[in-house]
Formats: structure tokens, C-alpha cells, sequence
């Protein structure tokens, strides 16, 4: 009935559906299989995509040749570029979506990709033979043989859900959970846990009253995710709203903690430290008299409204009660209760560095598996993933991103060394080379790596390459083009910058934080006709470089100082429990990570900068 299959992806959520893709388009057969075929690619929490060090990650897979950057650009409502007011390693896409439509672009894209294969129904087990993955057997008791598997089971692993004193059951509200494949992983010596996530109530937006509200528009002029040209910039937007708790709310909320799973001890993993419940947060921050709220519009047409911010597992009459007495709320009329989701995840210590488990060769989690939460965080993984899988039935060399690389890079490399006992989310704060991983900059750091594993197209590439020329072009033209006090001395000093004396090179004014391209544009009308024949994009770029140059040399040279430890390839045998003078905690995690080069285990938490000399000295010998 099925043939032998190079990839075989289990679980069609953000990471699966950008797994098979990945593979399909480098090559491979692949089976998708899922529970659902109208639940593809589901948005299970909010109707967005990127946000802060997110938006970074969606370009970076766009970039690598992955799809979530175009489906979220042909599922747009909305766009803002977060923290402008801030420096450029800040600057975040978010995108507002319709769910229904990404949902519907995500299927259509993987239908249209050749080599992937679909199957509907429960898988219960991976087929296992001699350490190696084989296929998958389903629920019905078919057998579907491959090559290699990849497990993005999102919360369906054991899933329960939890809504005040009643638990079910559940993958999502009104979905089975999975059954069959954490037990067999247990039985073959795998380590695993409970994690917790959760979601709001959703709202019929039109017992709203918007009038009580703050208006949050998208931006004026508003840009998209992807290099592609395949998608363009949204034309009209629909605008959010911000709203508060209040004091009301919160007593309302805490009537109802005597039967809240949270506190009574039902719920036993831990939920995302970032992305609290409501009322963990009222539990936590006594202190505070209001949270915000966002009022989310789920699409284009639906009048069903997300109340971001008001993630909870209370009981449905509570939430009711309490959320009629926010600002703008008090006729709300609500479609669904919120939740919370308990489900079965894998410490990612046990991974390589290319999401291939330690115990059973071609076997790769990705996604919430790994402990992970957020779409994007989870497509990164499912891409690498994908690649990787491929790459390995292709019998090439593994496809790997370094800390200094991208977010996906460092996200991967957190969760290998350090592992994680909470919902892993990504933030700027995490990467150490962030000026150099900015959002602006993806296309040049990934697009030729997405290109050599034949990814990323020739188009692609051919983009890229023009707007690196473009860019040093303009650099170059910057450096030599001089402006004149009598043209720019009274615009200076509206901007309230300092005049000029003499003529001055547009590079050397562009270095003083007031002064952008822009408004040298508006006050040389020569430099802006020169200016227009270049794009925003390459404009942008050249302008990032030029203002930040000393700051993003510093960070290069760090990055080659570090590079020689990441050079240093270690064994994949090597035996730590030979070498007396390690720490015993250094001994047990070296042992259970067995990282790849000496620069991955630098970053193992547990081994010492003793360890550490030590290891380097019995290396070289």
C-alpha cells in the first residue's frame, strides 16, 4: 500500500509542516502524516507570527528557503515592526493573521510540493530496529517503513486538558490526545517529562464595545517577512485594541482559585515563565492594579475575537464573570473558555546538535517535544530537522548553525547544552552576537547556506547576491559623496543636531545617532534623487553598517576568537570517565550531551573553565 519513504514527519503543525517541506524540496520522499487533514499547520494559540527575536527566527527560515515568512505574508491582517525607538539588533517583525487563511496557504503549499505524501490517522509507535528508526506503525496496525522519522507531536503526547475542576483528555479542545509513542520511547531509555501551556477565551467582537479601548494600528508604511518576491507588502490593515484588567477583574478571578488546577496541585508541569496565565500573573504580582490586555481579530471576515493576555485554566463560569468586567467587555458574549494543556516532553539533552536523538540513529524531535513554545520556535526546529534528515538519507554531511550564525542556531545550541525545565522562548537577550543576527540581514547570513543544501532557490540566491553588491556600492558612494554646510547647516539644526563648518562626507553625519538617511534625504534634494535609485531595502542595510560599524567589528573578532574553540572537534566516543582530574558533575554531563567540538562543551552547564582546561590538555594529547 505505501512505499518505502526517504522521511517519514509525524505531527502537522508548524514544525512538521515545515519539516516535510524542507525535505520534500531537497529531494526526499516524504509521508506527512497527522491526525486531522483540516488541522494542517493549525494556529493553536494566537493569531500571529514573529514578535521580539521571533520575527528574527521567521526571516531566518524564509531565508534558508522554509515557507513560514510567506504564509504569514499571504495571511496578513496586520504588520508592526516592534522597538524602532530602539537600536537595530531590537527591530522585530510581528504580523497579525487571519487563522483560517494560514491554515488554508500552509495546506495548499505542502499540496503543491512534489514528494510529499499525506496519511490521516494516530501514530502509535516508531519502527525500530538495531538502534535505527524505520518507519512509524499507525493506529489501525499499518506498518509504513522509511528511512528516517521525525517526531513534531506538538501537546497531543498524553495531552490533558485542564478548565477549573474538569480534565480531559486532548492533543487541543475537540482533538484526540496521542497515545503509544512516549511509552514506547520511555521503554527504550529515553527521559521524559510534563510540560504545561495554556490559552484564552475567545469572544464574539461584536458584544464589544471598542469605544473603551486604545486603538493599535499596524504601520504606515508596512513591510513583509519574507525576500521573496512571491509575496508584497500588505495594502489594508484591521486594526487590534488595548485594553485592562482591574482590580474587579482580579477579585473575580481569585474567587475561583480554590477550584484552579494550578493551585489545587492537579497541573504538575510547569507552564512558560514568559507567558504567564492570568491569574499566575494576579498570584505573582499582587501588587499590580491592571494587566494589559491586546483584543486580537482572528481574521479578515470572523467577527471571534483573542483576548491576548488572558491566558487561563479557571473555571468557564469564572472566566465569564471575570472577563465582563474588563473595560470594553461588559456584554461580552464568549465563544469558547480557555485552558490549560498538560502534555509528555523530551529533555533535549538527548539530541545532536542536528536534532537526531542519541539513542536511535535517524530518529529527530522538533517543536514542543523538545520543550520548546511558539510557532516559530518550533518551525526553525522542523526545518532543521527536515534538512537534516534529508541530508542524512542523501549520505551528506549534516547541516549545522553556530550561536554566531543565526537565532536558530542559538536556540538549538541552548537547548542541547543546557536543556530546559520550563517552556523554552526565545528572546534577544539570549543571543550574544545579536547586532550581527538582526532581522534586516537574514537574506545575507543564510540565503547562500539555504542554496548549497539546494533549499533555497537560484532566485533566491540571485536576490541576495544583488542586494549584497548593491549595499557595498552604496557604502562605497557614501564615503565619498560630501555635503556642504549652506545645503544642510538650517535643516541640522531643526533636527537639533550640530552644524557643519566645512563639506562632509554623508558617511561620517550618518554616524551621529539624530541623523538617518531619510532625513538627509529631505534636506538635499540631490542626495535624494541619488538615494531613490536604490531600494529601501538596500538603504536600509547600508545605513545599519555604516552607523554601527565599530560595534559589529567588535562582534566579528569575538565571533573568530570563539571560532577556534568550535574548530576543535572532539571524538564522538571519547570516554570523559577516563580522565580523573574532571569534575564529577563535568564527568556526567559530558557523558550524557557528548558534544561535537570543544566550543559546544564550553557551554554545557556544569562543566567549569577548570573542566574545561583540563579536557583541552588530554584533546591535544
Amino acid at each position: 500500500m505505501f512505499p518505502k519513504y526517504d522521511v517519514i514527519v509525524v505531527g502537522a503543525g508548524h514544525a512538521g509542516c515545515e519539516a516535510a517541506h524542507a525535505a520534500a524540496q531537497m529531494g526526499s520522499k516524504v509521508l506527512l502524516c497527522t491526525m486531522n487533514m483540516n488541522t494542517i499547520a493549525q494556529m493553536s494559540c494566537n493569531p500571529a507570527m514573529g514578535g521580539v527575536a521571533k520575527g528574527q527566527i521567521v526571516r531566518e527560515i524564509d531565508a534558508l528557503g522554509g515557507m513560514s515568512g510567506i504564509i504569514s505574508d499571504k495571511s496578513m491582517i496586520q504588520f508592526r515592526m516592534l522597538n524602532r525607538s530602539k537600536g537595530p539588533a531590537m527591530w522585530s517583525p510581528r504580523s497579525q493573521n487571519d487563522r483560517m487563511r494560514f491554515a488554508e496557504e500552509w495546506r495548499l503549499a505542502l499540496e503543491r510540493t512534489p514528494n510529499v505524501d499525506f496519511w490521516q490517522e494516530m501514530i502509535t509507535g516508531i519502527l525500530v530496529k538495531d538502534g535505527r528508526a524505520k518507519g512509524v506503525r499507525t493506529g489501525i496496525g499499518i506498518e509504513i517503513e522509511a528511512e528516517s522519522v521525525v517526531l513534531t507531536n506538538g501537546t497531543f503526547l498524553n495531552g490533558l486538558i485542564h478548565i477549573g475542576e474538569k480534565q480531559f483528555g486532548g492533543g487541543r479542545t475537540g482533538e484526540a490526545a496521542a497515545k503509544g509513542i512516549t511509552e514506547q520511547l520511555v521503554s527504550l531509555g529515553f527521559e521524559s517529562g510534563r510540560m504545561k501551556t495554556g490559552t484564552p477565551p475567545r469572544v464574539d467582537g461584536r458584544s464589544l464595545d471598542y469605544s473603551k479601548m486604545e486603538i493599535q494600528y499596524g504601520d504606515e508604511n508596512p513591510e513583509k517577512f519574507s525576500y521573496s518576491d512571491e509575496t508584497s507588502p500588505i495594502k489594508g490593515q484591521r486594526t487590534c485594541w488595548i485594553t485592562y484588567t482591574n482590580k474587579d477583574v482580579h477579585n473575580t478571578l481569585e474567587e475561583g482559585f480554590d477550584r484552579s488546577p494550578m493551585f489545587n496541585g492537579r497541573i504538575q508541569g510547569l507552564g512558560p515563565r514568559y507567558c504567564p496565565s492570568i491569574e499566575d500573573k494576579i498570584n505573582r504580582f499582587a501588587e499590580r492594579d491592571r494587566h494589559q490586555i491586546f483584543v486580537e481579530p482572528e481574521g479578515w471576515d470572523t467577527v471571534e475575537i483573542y483576548v491576548n493576555g488572558f491566558s487561563t485554566s479557571l473555571p468557564e463560569d469564572v472566566q465569564y464573570k471575570a472577563i465582563r468586567k474588563i473595560a470594553g467587555f461588559e456584554n461580552a458574549k464568549m465563544f469558547r473558555p480557555g485552558y490549560a494543556i498538560e502534555y509528555d516532553f523530551f529533555p533535549p539533552t538527548q539530541l545532536k546538535l542536528t536534532l537526531e536523538t542519541q539513542l536511535v540513529e535517524n530518529l529527530y524531535f522538533a517543536g514542543q517535544i523538545n520543550g520548546t513554545t511558539g510557532y516559530e520556535e518550533a518551525a526553525s526546529q522542523g526545518l532543521i530537522a527536515g534538512i537534516n534528515a534529508s541530508l542524512k538519507v542523501q549520505e551528506k554531511d549534516p547541516f549545522l548553525l553556530k550561536r554566531s550564525d543565526a537565532y536558530i542556531g542559538v536556540l538549538i545550541d541552548d537547548l542541547i547544552n543546557k536543556g530546559t525545565e520550563e517552556p523554552y522562548r526565545m528572546f534577544t537577550s539570549r543571543a550574544e552576537f545579536r547586532l550581527l543576527l538582526r532581522q534586516d540581514n537574514a537574506d545575507l547570513r543564510l540565503t547562500q547556506l539555504g542554496y548549497d543544501i539546494n533549499l533555497a532557490s537560484q532566485e533566491r540566491l540571485d536576490k541576495m547576491l544583488n542586494k549584497k553588491k548593491e549595499t557595498a556600492r552604496l557604502i562605497n558612494d557614501l564615503k565619498q559623496k560630501k555635503l556642504a554646510p549652506e545645503q544642510i547647516n538650517k535643516g541640522l539644526e531643526q533636527i537639533g543636531t550640530a552644524e557643519i563648518k566645512e563639506k562632509i562626507v554623508v558617511e561620517k553625519l550618518l554616524k551621529r545617532p539624530q541623523i538617518g538617511l531619510n532625513d538627509l534625504m529631505i534636506l538635499d534634494p540631490e542626495l535624494d534623487k541619488f538615494l531613490s535609485g536604490f531600494s529601501t531595502d538596500v538603504r536600509e542595510q547600508a545605513e545599519v553598517q555604516i552607523k554601527y560599524d565599530s560595534y559589529i567589528e567588535k562582534e566579528q573578532q569575538m565571533v573568530e576568537k570563539l571560532s577556534n574553540m568550535e574548530n576543535y572537534k572532539i571524538p564522538l566516543k571519547f570516554d570523559y570517565l577516563t580522565i580523573p582530574a574532571l569534575s564529577n558533575e563535568g564527568k556526567q554531563k559530558l557523558n550524557k550531551i557528548k558534544p561535537e567540538t570543544l566550543g559546544q562543551a564550553s557551554r554545557i552547564s556544569g562543566v567549569s573553565p577548570a573542566d574545561l582546561s583540563i579536557l583541552t590538555v588530554y584533546l591535544g594529547r
